[in-house]
Formats: C-alpha cells, sequence, structure tokens
C-alpha cells in the first residue's frame, strides 16, 4: 500500500500478522466481511460460492460453534446434521416454528411445557395464525388419532423431560408418528444435552437448545440452537428465516458457549450424580409431598427415560405438603442455593414456577398438569452435596413451621 495519511493510517485495519493457527477459537468480532473481488462478492450472493458476508447471516465464531452442537447430537451416529445459533433458546423456537408454519397451520404439544414456549405458543404464533392443540403426549393412540384426522397438525413438539415436572414422553414413537404422517417433530433437548439424549437418533427433526444452560453451563451468556437433519431445509428455510428476523447469534456468546462445552461432560456427570443424592434426600422428608426426578425408580417415567437417557440429568422439582406459603418460606431461608430463573449453572438454582417461569399460564392449565402452587424446581449444582443438604434442611425446617 502506498503512503496515507495518518488519519487514515488510524481508521484502517493493520494486516493480519497470523502465521500459525491459533489453539483457541478467536472471536471474530465484525459486523461485515471484505471481499477479495466484486465477481467474489457476487457469487457468494449468487449461491455460486460459499463465504461470510454480513455478521446477521454468520460468522465463522458462530460458525464453527453451531457445526460442533451439530457434531455432538449426531456423535456415534450414521447421520449428518445441520445446526445454526441464533440470539437465544425462545429465538431458536421462534424461527423454527415460523420457518415451517404458516397461518391456518397447527402445532401439538404437551400442557406440561416452559412457560415461555406456551406463552410463544398460545399468545404470539397465536396473532400469526398459529394454533396450538395440547394434549397427553404420553397417550400414543390419541395423539396418533388427532395427527391422522387433522391435516393442520403439521408440527409435534415437546420437551422430555419437562420443565419444570420432569415428565417423559417417548421420542421415538411421537417421531415415528409424525414421520408416518408427513409431519415435523422438535424437541427441546435442553435439560439433557446430546450428552444424555439424542433425539436424533430416535428419529426426531429437529432439535432445540438454550444453549444458555448446561451447554455453556456457567450463565455468562444466551444463545439458542436449532440442529435439523434437513441440510437443505435448514439452509433454504430455516437459517434464511433466522436472518430475515435478525434473530442470530453473537461471536461472543457463541465463543462462550464453545468455552462452557469443553467440560461438557464432566459437569453433567456432577450434575446427575448430585440430582439423584439431593432426590433420595427430598424423598424422605416430612415436609415433602412428591419429588419429580426421573432416576428415581419411583418416577412414573422412569422406565422410559432410562431407555432414552444415558443419565437422568440434574434437574428435579419437588412438591411441599403444605403449599404455597411452604414453598416461600422454604426458598427464603435458602442461603447457599441461588434463587435466580435460570438453570443448568454449575451453582444450585432454584425457582418457584408459580410465581415466575409459569406466573402468565391459565392457574387451570398449571394444575392440570402438575405446576402447583407449592412445587419447587432445582436445577442441581456440582457444589459438595453436603452443602446442598444442609440448604435444604434449613428451607424445609421453615416449610415445616408454615
Amino acid at each position: 500500500m502506498s503512503a496515507i495519511s495518518f488519519n487514515s493510517l488510524c481508521v484502517h485495519d493493520p494486516e493480519d500478522p497470523r502465521s500459525t493457527r491459533p489453539h483457541q477459537l478467536p472471536i471474530y468480532a465484525t459486523s461485515s466481511f471484505d471481499f477479495e473481488s466484486i465477481d467474489q462478492g457476487i457469487d457468494i450472493f449468487s449461491g455460486k460460492a460459499q463465504g461470510h458476508v454480513y455478521g446477521r447471516y454468520g460468522n465463522p465464531t458462530i460458525d464453527a460453534v453451531a457445526g460442533k452442537i451439530a457434531q455432538l447430537e449426531t456423535h456415534g451416529l450414521d447421520i449428518e446434521a445441520s445446526a445454526i445459533l441464533c440470539s437465544s433458546g425462545m429465538a431458536a423456537i421462534a424461527v423454527l416454528m415460523t420457518s415451517l408454519l404458516r397461518s391456518g397451520d397447527k402445532i401439538l404439544t404437551q400442557g406440561n411445557l416452559y412457560g415461555g414456549t406456551t406463552e410463544l405458543f398460545t399468545k404470539t404464533l397465536a396473532q400469526l395464525g398459529i394454533q396450538t392443540v395440547m394434549t397427553d403426549l404420553q397417550k400414543l393412540e390419541q395423539v396418533e388419532a388427532l395427527v391422522r384426522a387433522d391435516e393442520s397438525i403439521r408440527m409435534l413438539y415437546f420437551e422430555t423431560p419437562a420443565n419444570p415436572t420432569l415428565a417423559c414422553v417417548d421420542i421415538e414413537a411421537l417421531a415415528a408418528i409424525a414421520r408416518r404422517h408427513g409431519r415435523h417433530s422438535a424437541i427441546d433437548n435442553t435439560f439433557c444435552t446430546p450428552y444424555l439424549q439424542q433425539p436424533l437418533a430416535l428419529g426426531a427433526d429437529f432439535a432445540i437448545h438454550s444453549t444458555t444452560k448446561y451447554l455453556n453451563g456457567h450463565g455468562n451468556s444466551i444463545a439458542g440452537a436449532i440442529v435439523g437433519r434437513d441440510a437443505a431445509l435448514m439452509r433454504d428455510k430455516v437459517a434464511k428465516t433466522m436472518k430475515l428476523l435478525g434473530a442470530n447469534c453473537n461471536a461472543w456468546d457463541a465463543w462462550l458457549t464453545n468455552l462452557g462445552m469443553k467440560t461438557l461432560t464432566l459437569r453433567m456427570d456432577r450434575h446427575c450424580a448430585n440430582a439423584l443424592a439431593l432426590a433420595q434426600f427430598l424423598q424422605q422428608q416430612p415436609a415433602v409431598a412428591k419429588v419429580n426426578y426421573p432416576g428415581l425408580e419411583s418416577h412414573p417415567d422412569h422406565a422410559l427415560a432410562r431407555r432414552q437417557m444415558r443419565n437422568f440429568g440434574g434437574m428435579l422439582s419437588f412438591e411441599l405438603t403444605a403449599g404455597y406459603d411452604a414453598a416461600i418460606a422454604c426458598m427464603n431461608q435458602l442461603t447457599f442455593c441461588s434463587l435466580a430463573p435460570t438453570l443448568g449453572d454449575v451453582d444450585t438454582l432454584i425457582l418457584h414456577p408459580a410465581s415466575s417461569s409459569h406466573l402468565n399460564i391459565p392457574k387451570e392449565l398449571r394444575l392440570q398438569n402438575g405446576i402447583t402452587d407449592g412445587l419447587v424446581r432445582v436445577s442441581v449444582g456440582i457444589e459438595d452435596l453436603s452443602d446442598l443438604i444442609a440448604d435444604f434442611q434449613k428451607g424445609l425446617a421453615a416449610a415445616i413451621a408454615k
């Protein structure tokens, strides 16, 4: 480059001096990418060549992490998948639904979904003419009858284990019903991560993650992922919708997600061990009416969970006998655990669904699906179990006093 002014030198980036490959994935903090020639730009925009153009369309950091999540969801399987990262788990759900469904279409789902998902379906998507049908997805004959009778049901969407009741549904059977009738199936796999459960291996078309939770694991980023087994569909419909909605992830949150995934297996093993031990402890407490954890043999879906999960996860919920007041009293006495409206972090997090995540869900629907006023959700961390039990002993003593 010929000599330029001092001001111009300040404005322009220096030459990239990299001579060897970085050991860690770089953060590409750029909103756009330069073309080597206008011809290259034309080829990329027209689809004749691959390349990055604009941060909303893709970014090397984001694409690398999305690819890694797709590899995790298909690890050990004879299938390939494609993935995109969105700005949050809710954005991932919204992008998938709006990319595949149109006004007049219906989503068949369960009543015990995460409250935000229920609101998205019944309020926001309803405004677009996309209806939601709720049923008991454990009743497979009923599910098939509904799908067979109603051509407008285009999507089967489910969580397993469900948030916050930890009820499980049969992924393989539901995916098979959808496939037989030419419908899509999608599962929120946030609770399990691909380490514990691989929905695509069981026939699901899509797996969705709030990577904010266990994949990141440290509570320092927000992002979501959509993993799909049909690469063309992901490219031509799902990714295109994400770009046009502006629901893309950013390089910093993608990088933090990748950093967290480096310890995913170590963390999940400890989450699972602690959750089982805490569930067993809670089962023995007089203030507790019920413990929801699929790793307990008393859980009604234990056999199903054992069949489709490698371990039982770090999430549990329990119901206090004395209801709402007891739940509040219990939570107010906890000092070691954190009261926070999220899950999947390395430390233990407590939530009262009736007053937070499911506050805007009709009470009748909540109660019908086991989300009672006395239900407490626990995202069990990786701390020493003795510290967790000591804290819950204080909380449960306060609950009994109520």
